[in-house]
């Protein structure tokens, strides 16, 4: 789930119209105000004073302050607000799509997510989030196309087509991209907008040598070490918002990067606020808190919360049409892959093929050394391990695909794809069709609880056997019950409804695989890996 708002208060301050009533003013917690307070003070060491709104020349020591707090306890309210904040000050936002000549005066704020998922979601609720991929990496425009984006970001004049030298574009054509930036802050969804592909306009992908100001980085409990560390080496200040009752990165022995900061580099949202319509599903999540609760009373609570709110529901088959978009979240490797197989089957999918619509994950660039510029190039565009992606159909030529990327500003591409079908019965996968190296892809109707943080979907399942299995095995993870996590991290990955799966069942879908819900905002990019021949 999304955190919660805080309370609202009516504002005593006059109004121009006194038959208008005033906006309501937010109001803060105590220990919100707190945090408040204490990146407003690292803010102001850094140069950057969000009270009076001055700017100041760089300097100041590097600083790192996290704030942490469960679901509902207003972190992402605190985020949108904190970045408001900034941007009134002055300070610009970097998105990580283009970025102008570099300015003495200019102080910089980027807001990063580790997945596009969790970017998508940010961005869902007005911050403009952009991935951690994205921040690190930037693209070399071709300077033909670079006066385009600078006329479009406010930074110079509307460029003359004669002296631009571009083939096949009119003025007709940058009117559209104009109109598109105006509504949507994307260089490269604008230039779309004129007819224009990505490999028309970028040159490569160029590791950032130049540091920023500040960063802000949600759902920090997925950072691992070395993310860590690249952020560090880009921004002075760094602001970590994550949620400790989460599960950790693989590998990192239950513990959050923010977990080893000194404690006064680290302040707790305890308060949860609760919806004016009082949460379900949050109040499941935070049930898992009591250190007496088995395991069985947690089921019994979410029978009850679904016989009185449509927005939890008890099922007893999984439902196939909502896995398509949605998937199923489980914590075995095995339960994951006898859904997939279930799910195909009932959809009529042989070995040879995908259909069109069928979910995948990346599972990361396989790509030799001399490689790296192609692989930076993927990454940048969304294709990092994790990302959701849909398949649209076979690319043009044998081993490529059209994809759709869950999240991402400009989702549709055209990528050299290895995919990789599992079976229960084998113990190497089935790879239907595969370039000889570039994106590789599971198959994402079901996905390990694991996986699916940072992400949220407004139906979520989870796979209750699953559960149970966990809290049979009595295993813990940083001091707590692992079922405890794995139930926690699953139910907050619902916005809307929870359905809590207690059979090994599924539903036969009521309508075929398609891709007609899928926008088409531009022409699918050509991310074929150069050479590929070797």
């Amino acid at each position: 789930m999304t955190d919660s708002t805080p309370t609202e208060a009516p504002s005593d301050g006059p109004t121009d119209d006194p038959t208008v009533a005033p906006a309501p003013a937010l109001q803060f917690s105590p220990d919100q105000a707190e945090a408040w307070d204490r990146v407003a003070g690292a803010l102001e060491a850094a140069g950057i004073d969000i009270l009076d709104g001055t700017l100041l020349p760089e300097g100041g020591t590097a600083r790192v302050l996290a704030i942490t707090g469960k679901a509902g306890s207003g972190k992402t309210m605190l985020l949108a607000q904190l970045a408001r904040a900034l941007t009134e000050a002055g300070v610009e936002v970097v998105s990580g799509d283009w970025e102008g000549k570099r300015r003495k005066d200019r102080r910089t704020l980027a807001i990063l997510a580790p997945t596009n998922k969790a970017a998508s979601v940010l961005r869902g609720r007005g911050v403009p989030a952009t991935t951690i991929h994205r921040i690190l990496y930037t693209p070399i425009y071709d300077p033909q196309y670079e006066a385009i984006a600078e006329w479009l970001a406010g930074q110079g004049e509307r460029p003359r087509l004669e002296t631009l030298g571009v083939k096949d574009l009119t003025e007709e054509a940058l009117d559209r991209a104009k109109a598109f930036h105006d509504q949507v802050k994307s260089i490269p969804g604008a230039l779309a907008a004129a007819g224009l592909r990505g490999s028309d306009f970028i040159r490569g992908w160029k590791r950032r040598e130049d540091p920023l100001d500040v960063g802000f980085v949600d759902e920090a409990s997925m950072l691992d070490e070395r993310q860590f560390d690249d952020l560090r080496e880009i921004f002075p200040t760094l602001i970590l918002f994550g949620d400790p009752a989460q599960l950790a990165p693989v590998g990192a022995s239950g513990e959050m990067v923010f977990e080893k900061l000194a404690a006064p580099q680290r302040v707790h949202l305890a308060r949860i606020h609760r919806q004016a319509d009082d949460n379900p599903i949050l109040d499941l999540a935070h049930a898992l808190a009591d250190p007496d609760l088995r395991f069985e009373d947690f089921e019994r609570m979410i029978e009850t919360a679904a016989a009185r709110d449509p927005r939890v529901i008890w099922a007893e088959r999984v439902d196939a049409d909502l896995m398509a978009r949605s998937p199923v979240l489980v914590w075995r490797n095995a339960t994951r892959v006898r859904l997939i197989a279930a799910f195909r089957t009932a959809h009529g999918a042989t070995t040879e093929e995908l259909l069109p619509g069928e979910p995948l994950i990346c599972d990361g660039i396989e790509l030799p050394l001399k490689h790296r510029k192609k692989r930076i190039d993927l990454e940048a565009r969304g294709l990092i391990k994790g990302a959701q992606v849909i398949y649209l159909g076979p690319g043009r030529k044998p081993g490529f695909s059209r994809l759709h990327v869950l999240g991402a500003e400009d989702p549709r591409l055209s990528a050299a794809s290895i995919v990789k079908i599992e079976s229960p019965d084998e113990e190497d996968p089935f790879i239907p069709f595969a370039a000889r190296m570039g994106a590789v892809f599971l198959h994402g109707a079901a996905v390990t609880i694991h996986k699916a943080q940072g992400s949220q979907w407004p139906s979520v399942q989870v796979f209750a056997p699953d559960i149970y299995a966990a809290a049979r095995a009595g295993r813990s993870e940083a001091g707590l019950p692992l079922w405890k996590r794995l139930a926690y991290v699953a139910i907050t990955r619902a916005e809307e409804r929870l359905i809590w799966v207690v059979r090994n069942r599924l539903a036969r879908p009521t309508r075929p695989l398609g891709i007609t819900d899928l926008a088409a905002p531009a022409p699918a990019l050509d991310l074929a890996a150069e050479d590929e021949a070797g």
